[in-house]
C-alpha cells in the first residue's frame, strides 16, 4: 500500500508539472510506528491524509490546470 501511495503522489506531481500547477507537498511517511498493530496508529493517519491530498492536488490539477491551458 505504501508503495502504491508513492506512486499517486508521484504522478499527480508530474501531471500538476505538466499542466503548470505548483502542489504543496504531500504528507510526510510517518517515522514513530511502534508496530504493534495500535487502533489509531500513525499509518491509519497518514492513509486519511494522503487520501485528502490525492483528492484535493486531482481537483487542483484540473481547475488550475484549465486556466494556464
Amino acid at each position: 500500500m505504501l508503495e502504491a501511495t508513492r506512486q499517486r503522489f508521484a504522478a499527480l506531481q508530474a501531471e500538476a508539472e505538466r499542466a503548470g500547477v505548483i502542489l504543496r507537498l504531500p504528507p510526510p511517511e510517518p517515522t514513530s510506528c511502534c508496530g504493534r498493530g495500535c487502533n489509531g496508529c500513525v499509518w491509519e493517519g497518514f492513509y486519511a491524509a494522503a487520501q485528502w491530498w490525492c483528492e484535493d492536488a486531482l481537483e487542483t490539477v484540473r481547475k488550475l490546470g484549465i486556466e494556464h491551458s
